[in-house]
């Protein structure tokens, strides 16, 4: 994936060199009929997929939630400890996509214009010039998101939203598509800043990275010894499966899938219920019914689906609902999770039977 690289010196750092694009048949033109469409597209997710878990081991549900939020044309915040693979998962998926890569390393001291660009004076012109920022491109990486203050958060708002940038009351559109894939650590870790409701409410969906299993450790453990990285998987060898316009029509395939009318009350059910249920304090908004729709029907597609089914709203509406609500203060002391209680309010709001 070739990178953007900015004029000023901002945080962004250097992506691995495209490879050669792999051997995979893209989605099929628009005059093809629909099935052939669904087939290609779900192939080329599948291998897209399997890549993808050459070089991170053991997080196949993240893989999956990150390939969702791809097709659905969301935006995704992967949280954990550090070391569990969060940005080696963007490396690698920036590897397997041919369009533009720009990573931000977010720290205490960066500026809003080091993400979205400034007005620089030109001598020989004596003119000002728009030096465009790492945020022109199609994947953008924002690195320990919450390590920097909420004003240089904030400087996201506006490109997460509406696919572009206004610098010096000019309005530019980004690259399509567009997608940030933000990291961070968890909240209680030092020298971390909360982000604001508003951004987190633009992203997508919200994806907790946990510890892998002791198998999936040893597998991880014994294929980095092997190599001259310290500690690390190469991303380097993987395909590049997909380019630019591939993922547009994969978008485009997802949005065309048929939804039953249940299936959609199904999902702003769920998303209505948070506003009510005991122990959440805040609950999800209209955003959140939109992201479980298209987070459905991308989910379908990529399990090879011709019909959005309620499991497939069921199985992203955890990673949905869990940055747009707020838990309960008395639940909080006792120890229980928001996770924990959206899965109870899962549990409970009864899906239809198609």
């Amino acid at each position: 994936m070739s990178e953007h690289t900015p004029e000023q010196p901002t945080p962004a750092a250097a992506a691995a060199p495209t490879a050669p694009a792999a051997p995979v048949a893209p989605p099929a033109s628009p005059a093809s009929n629909p099935a052939s469409q669904r087939q290609r597209a779900s192939q080329m997710l599948q291998a897209l997929r399997l890549e993808l878990q050459k070089a991170v081991i053991g997080q196949t549900a993240v893989v999956d939630d990150v390939l969702t939020a791809l097709i659905a044309g969301g935006h995704v915040l992967i949280e954990g400890v550090p070391g569990l693979g969060k940005t080696l998962l963007v490396r690698a998926m920036a590897r397997c996509f041919g369009g533009e890569f720009a990573r931000i390393q977010f720290t205490p001291d960066l500026m809003p214009s080091d993400v979205t660009g400034h007005a620089v004076y030109d001598l020989q012109s004596e003119q000002f010039k728009l030096r465009k920022g790492p945020a022109f491109t199609n994947l953008l990486l924002a690195d320990e998101i919450n390590r920097a203050p909420a004003k240089t958060q904030a400087a996201l708002l506006e490109v997460m939203q509406e696919r572009q940038i206004t610098l010096e009351g000019r309005a530019m559109a980004v690259p399509q598509p567009f997608m940030v894939l933000a990291t961070q650590n968890p909240i209680e870790q030092e020298g971390t800043y909360p982000l604001p409701e508003a951004e987190l409410d633009r992203f997508m969906l919200k994806l907790r990275m946990d510890y892998p299993q002791a198998d999936e450790e040893m597998t991880l453990v014994r294929q980095v010894t092997r190599s001259a990285k310290a500690d690390m998987l190469e991303v380097a060898p993987l395909r590049t499966l997909l380019q630019a316009k591939d993922v547009l029509a994969l978008q485009k395939i997802a949005s065309d899938l048929a939804i039953d009318e249940q299936v959609l009350d199904y999902a702003v059910r769920l998303a209505r219920a948070t506003r009510t249920w005991p122990g959440l304090a805040m609950g999800a908004g209209p955003r959140a019914s939109i992201a479980l729709v298209r987070g459905g029907r991308a989910r379908a597609l990529l399990r090879g689906g011709d019909f959005v089914l309620p499991d497939d709203v069921k199985g992203c509406a955890l990673a949905v609902l869990r940055h747009r609500v707020r838990l309960a203060p008395e639940l909080d002391i006792e120890g229980l999770s928001v996770d924990q209680v959206l899965q109870q309010l899962l549990d409970q709001v009864p899906a239809p039977r198609l």
